[in-house]
C-alpha cells in the first residue's frame, strides 16, 4: 500500500501549469500538504463532482492538463461520471482514486473497494485510453507520467493506507478559492 501524502507530493512534483481539482476530504487536505498552488481547485461539500468539473475544465482548456485527485467514496458516488468522460475521451484529463477502501470523512465504514468493486474494470468500460492500478512505490512513475504527458481520458486507482492523517486545511472560502483559481488560469492564456 502506499503513503497518500507521499503519493500526491511525488505526483504533483514540477508540476508546471497542472490545473488539479481534489475531491471532498482527504483528497483535499492531501492536496494542500503537497504545497499551496494557484492552479489547486479544492471542493468542499461537493461529494461526487470532482470528476465532472475535471471534465469541465479539460473541455474549456484543452491547451492545459487536468488532474482530479478524489477518493474511492467520492468515485463511487459519482461512477456515471466516467460514462460522461469515456464519451467525451478529453486527452488532457487524468484522474487519480486514492482508494483506501473506506468512508474517511464518515467515520471509516468499509467503501465498497473493500468488497471488491473494480474501479479500473469501470473505467475501462468506459473507454478510458489508460487505466491502472497501483500500489507500489515502484508504479508511481508511469501514473505520474499518466498525470503530465498521457494521453486521456486516463485513470489510476492508487490503493493507498487506510489512515486517518492530520488534516492540512487551505481555505475554505470558496469565492476566494474561485477567485484565485480564474486569476492564475488568466495568466496562462
Amino acid at each position: 500500500m502506499l503513503d497518500r501524502r507521499a503519493l500526491v507530493k511525488e505526483l504533483l512534483a514540477d508540476r508546471g501549469n497542472l490545473l488539479v481539482v481534489s475531491g471532498l476530504g482527504a483528497p483535499t487536505y492531501d492536496l494542500a500538504a503537497a504545497g499551496e498552488h494557484p492552479l489547486n481547485f479544492y471542493l468542499w461539500g461537493a461529494m461526487g463532482s470532482a470528476a465532472m468539473i475535471g471534465l469541465g475544465l479539460a473541455l474549456a482548456r484543452p491547451k492545459e492538463r487536468v488532474a482530479v485527485i478524489t477518493g474511492d467514496g467520492e468515485m463511487l458516488m459519482g461512477m456515471g461520471s466516467l460514462a460522461t468522460i469515456g464519451v467525451k475521451q478529453p486527452h488532457n484529463l487524468a484522474i487519480v482514486v486514492l482508494d483506501n477502501r473506506h468512508y474517511g470523512e464518515t467515520g471509516m465504514q468499509a467503501s465498497h473497494t473493500n468488497s471488491g468493486v473494480d474501479l479500473v474494470g469501470v473505467a475501462n468500460a468506459c473507454r478510458f485510453k489508460e487505466a491502472r492500478a497501483i500500489s507500489t512505490n515502484g508504479e508511481v512513475e508511469a501514473a505520474r507520467r499518466l498525470l503530465h504527458a498521457g494521453k486521456g481520458p486516463a485513470f489510476v486507482q492508487a490503493h493507498v493506507e487506510a489512515e486517518n492523517l492530520p488534516r492540512v486545511l487551505p481555505s475554505r472560502d470558496g469565492s476566494e478559492i474561485k477567485l484565485r483559481f480564474m486569476q492564475a488560469l488568466a495568466k496562462l492564456s
